[in-house]
């Protein structure tokens, strides 16, 4: 890997996944997140009836916390962002340019996230897995080759809005 990801940023959103938060700390996860160079971990894990608080495991550090008003700060100082495929959640890591692992959460029903999440990783802004695959994932992609997403044009949706309404152009 050519970047040394040290500070990891979690996130399950305001849902529950506890699933995602048994596999961060299984050591074998937290190994290879060492191996990328992770020395510290927040983790927000939504309902997840997992006890908040610091903890350190194998020499990473671990923050644990429920929610906040703002992921901002969190999403602005880290180096890597692992996160469940809420749309809300991926397009706020994307814009932040931060490279991104997204993980399915496979119980949930309809399962419209995994949509998000392949064609996003179809487009190269990001690499998804499942909590199956996340060691195995983690070890063999490289972030280097994501590209970042576009900026939004407002004048796109401006020009869509002109057309549907047949607005024409005042001439002055």
């Amino acid at each position: 890997m050519t970047k040394n990801y040290q500070k990891c940023f979690i996130t399950v959103g305001t849902t529950r996944f506890d699933l995602l938060v048994k596999t961060i700390f299984l050591p074998s996860s937290i190994e290879v997140l060492k191996k990328l160079g992770c020395k510290e971990i927040t983790f927000q894990i939504g309902n997840s009836d997992f006890e908040t608080g610091d903890y350190e495991r194998n020499g990473v550090k671990l923050h644990v916390y429920r929610f906040k008003d703002s992921l901002e700060e969190d999403i602005r100082s880290c180096d890597l962002i692992i996160s469940h495929a809420g749309a809300g959640s991926c397009l706020e890591a994307l814009e932040a340019r931060k490279p991104l692992l997204v993980v399915i959460n496979e119980d949930l029903m309809d399962n419209h996230q995994l949509e998000l999440a392949e064609q996003l990783q179809v487009d190269g802004h990001l690499y998804y897995c499942t909590c199956d695959t996340f060691e195995n994932t983690l070890d063999m992609v490289d972030f280097s080759l994501l590209i970042p997403l576009p900026k939004p044009d407002p004048s796109l949706f401006v020009k869509y809005l002109d057309d549907v309404l047949k607005v024409k152009p005042k001439s002055i």
